[in-house]
């Protein structure tokens, strides 16, 4: 019990709090390199429907909404 003391007395709470945000730190920097990997973020060719501003029509609901 007298090991287990004696580290916890040398490790400093500084390094404790980081080693909570390292793995955080980590999976955000993975989804902002795979967000700036995956540019085909657009809706115009792939059989989305895009409304114009100007097009003042409204757009289509089924009869059950």
């Amino acid at each position: 019990m007298s090991d287990l003391y004696q580290v916890a007395e040398s490790v400093s709470i500084f390094k404790v709090v980081l080693w909570c945000f390292y793995p955080m730190a980590a999976l955000v920097l993975i989804e902002l390199l795979l967000r700036a990997v995956n540019d085909n973020d657009d809706d115009d060719f792939g059989g989305g429907k895009g409304i114009m501003v100007g097009d003042m029509k409204p757009a289509y609901a089924p009869s059950g909404a």
